[in-house]
């Protein structure tokens, strides 16, 4: 039985002329944890990556043989740092994509002098950040759904 060749995955800077996939890629993953589609154009803008958002530093993408695979995007607000986004593409889970980004941010908020980040996780993906250490910390409401609240976590840095 022959064996399979692992894929080709990298880390890069997003470019402005991919804000519309990323964007695309952004609400793929969070399908992925079975919203309907009222949930889902609700939750749009809040996922929408801009031209200008693709092109910050701030954010990275994982490649999987030269497509995109996955995105993570850090901020900071009032001395806050927080994890805007960090969403897989599902075809690519299990590739360690997720694991891959989130020490990207981690790295990089850290280099900019943060010493946390803060989370406001799909409930879905919360055992991924807690297996990589965060802690719930509260609830936040939610950005698309008006009276919806998600799980706010904190992961040391």
């Amino acid at each position: 039985m022959a064996q399979a060749i692992p894929p080709n995955i990298a880390l890069r800077a997003a470019r402005p002329g991919e804000a519309a996939c990323l964007t695309e890629l952004c609400l793929r993953s969070k399908a992925h944890w079975g919203y309907d589609s009222t949930f889902m154009e609700a939750c749009r803008a809040e996922l929408t990556v801009t031209p200008e958002t693709a092109a910050a530093p701030l954010l990275r993408v994982a490649t999987v043989d030269g497509g995109l695979a996955a995105i993570a995007e850090i901020g900071e607000e009032d001395s806050v740092w927080h994890l805007d986004k960090l969403f897989v593409d599902p075809r690519f889970m299990g590739l360690g994509l997720g694991r891959r980004l989130l020490r990207w941010a981690t790295e990089e908020a850290a280099a900019r002098g943060a010493t946390s980040l803060e989370i406001a996780a799909d409930p879905g993906a919360v055992p991924f950040y807690e297996h990589h250490g965060a802690r719930r910390i509260g609830d936040e409401p939610s950005g698309s759904i008006p009276g919806r609240t998600i799980p706010l976590l904190e992961l040391r840095l």
